[in-house]
This record gives C-alpha cells, structure tokens and sequence, in this order.
C-alpha cells in the first residue's frame, strides 16, 4: 500500500488517501510545535501525496484549523479532502490558562459543549471561518459519548436527538455545504447507537479498532454492511503500539503491558516493526477506507509514512493467528493468514 492510494466513501462522493493527516499538534498538544515544524509536516504530507487533513476547533482551541487552512488554502481546493468537527462552541474568553485539556499556548477561546441545532451550526459557521474554506468534505459531530460526558451524556445525546443536533448535520449535506457527515469519537458503542437514529456516512473511531484492541470487530462488521465508513484514527493506542507505556493517554495497566509483549514478540521473530503492522492492520477491514495518523513534525511523519508503506510478510499475520493474538474473524492485510 501506497500512503497516496485513496478509497471512497460507498455512500458520498467523497475520496480519502489511505493515510490522512491529524493535526491535533498543529493546537501544540502536550507541548508548543512552533508553526514552522507544522508546515513542516504539512509539507511532507503533501510531498508524499497525503490529500486527506483533519481538524477540529477543539485542538489548541482553535489554533489547528486556523494554522491548517492557512496551509490548505495555498492549493487548488479540488486537490484535497478535509474534515473538521462540531459539538463544542468555541466562545472567546481571556481566563484561558497557559495549558488547557492538554494543549499548551492554547488561543483565548473556551469550548462549550453543545449538540444542539442552532450549535452546530454556529460552530460550523465558525469553522468555515477559520479554516477558510466555505465547504468542508466532512463534518463530525465531535466526542459525544458516556467515555466523555459520563452521566451527563443522556443530556448531551439528547441535544443530538430531539435538540436537533443530527438535524442540523442533514441540513448541511443535503444543502450541500458538506458532502459527509458523522461522528468523531473514542467509543465504538455510540457510533452503533448513532446509526440506529441517524444516517451515519462516516465515523472516525479512535483507538477501538488497533492491532491491540478488536473488540469493536462485530460493530465493524455491522458498519461495513451498512456502508458506513471507518476512518481509524489512535492506531497506536494513544503511542503504546509506537514504543512508549501510554495507553488510553495515561500509563498502561499491566495486562496491556502483556498483550504489547506478547506483539513485540511475534515482530521480533519476523523482523516486522511493531508501528507498521499497527497502521496497516486496521486498513485491513472492509468498513476502512482510511488511517488518521498525527504528526508534529516533517520527520515524524516520515517514519510514520515508511511504517505505512512497508511490507509486512504473510507469515507475520499468520503468527499473530496461531498465537491469538488478533480476534477470530478479523480481516489482515493481503487476505490471508
């Protein structure tokens, strides 16, 4: 696989190039990326035939999409396909602190969650604003979900629901100010639930369906049935499957520490590296059509680009079967194993 081959939605016309770009640390995650090494990297997406970017206004609270339409914009629009999110209005505030939800510097504008009609919208507006660009290809409707709202998702849901958060969301597409639209989430179970009320086209799952973690596989399998597209963002499990002890975003429990070894093992015995069998296997599942990987720099999306396109033998996937590894069922690379 070529980082530059794409895949289209099956139900929009939209394409994607097997590896998108998230520009979460374009919004100085976890610490200040000066704007030059963002170019950086946007650049070497760009070298490498990376037409797929993605953003949000809560990355660097509203730093990322102004720093990535600058960026974009700077090409023909047809040449590219973008993605950004709703589900937190972003209302200006001078209390913002020196570091807020993990983003370092962040602009002096506080999310507020909101789902609601008239929400989405306004961040919609705002976005477009922003980034610079009057018709992003994709809308997600950003982190709703229990894993985030906890006891307040029934509230949350039911902004979604009868607030008219999905409907807003129709408005947009069948107006054809975007061509897709779903949800962006950490937590397969609400996508499922989205899909029994909602005309989901695509979803970006983070994290839930990786070389570590399957149990999302009949979701997967129900979403490539219906002709939902899954967008595989977190392939690296929050940087576990990449060579540091973080998973989830916090320090690894002993029995992912396991299951980590027991991969590295097979990867040792193959001469496979562990960061190029975790983003190519997600790839391997029919509901797929592309990977989401983040990169703060011009060289660390050249490793994540010759992870990518290595190749990974037969014998490597087969391993992981006999050993249990991987879920009963689950597709692989090339078909086979």
């Amino acid at each position: 696989m070529k980082v530059s081959d794409t895949r289209k939605l099956p139900r929009r016309s939209v394409d994607v190039t097997l590896m998108g770009l998230g520009c979460a640390q374009m919004g100085n995650l976890y610490r200040v990326t000066p704007y030059e090494e963002s170019k950086g990297a946007f650049e070497k997406a760009w070298e490498s035939g990376i037409r797929y970017f993605d953003t949000a206004p809560f990355y660097g609270y509203t730093r990322s999409e102004r720093r990535l339409g600058t960026m974009l914009t700077e090409h023909d629009r047809k040449d590219y396909t973008v993605s950004t999110k709703v589900g937190r209005v972003m209302v200006p505030d001078d209390t913002v602190g020196p570091e807020e939800d993990a983003y370092v510097a962040p602009l002096p504008f506080r999310p507020n969650y909101d789902y609601s009609y008239d929400g989405v919208l306004r961040s919609f507006d705002a976005s477009q604003q922003r980034l610079g660009i009057l018709r992003p290809d994709i809308l997600y409707i950003h982190d709703i979900g229990s894993a985030t709202h906890g006891e307040k998702h029934p509230h949350y849901w039911e902004q979604l629901t009868s607030g008219g958060g999905f409907k807003a969301l129709a408005k947009l597409r069948d107006e054809g100010s975007v061509k897709a639209v779903g949800l962006g989430v950490n937590e397969w179970e609400v996508i499922r639930d989205a899909m029994q009320v909602f005309d989901v086209d695509v979803a970006m799952l983070a994290g839930r369906y990786t070389l570590l973690e399957q149990q999302s596989l009949a979701f997967m399998d129900n979403s490539a049935k219906a002709g939902t597209a899954i967008v595989i963002a977190g392939a690296f499990n929050s940087g576990i499957l990449a060579g540091n002890k973080k998973f989830n975003y916090a320090d690894a429990p002993a029995d992912i520490v396991k299951s980590v070894e027991a991969l590295e093992a097979v990867c040792a015995d193959t001469g496979v590296k562990l960061q190029a069998a975790a983003l190519q296997f997600p790839l391997a599942h029919p509901a797929s059509v592309t990977v989401v990987s983040g990169a703060r720099n011009a060289s660390q999306l050249t490793s994540n680009i010759e992870w990518f396109e290595e190749e990974v033998p037969a014998e490597f996937w087969a391993e992981l079967r006999k050993r249990g590894l991987i879920a009963e069922g689950a597709p692989v690379p090339g078909g086979k194993a």
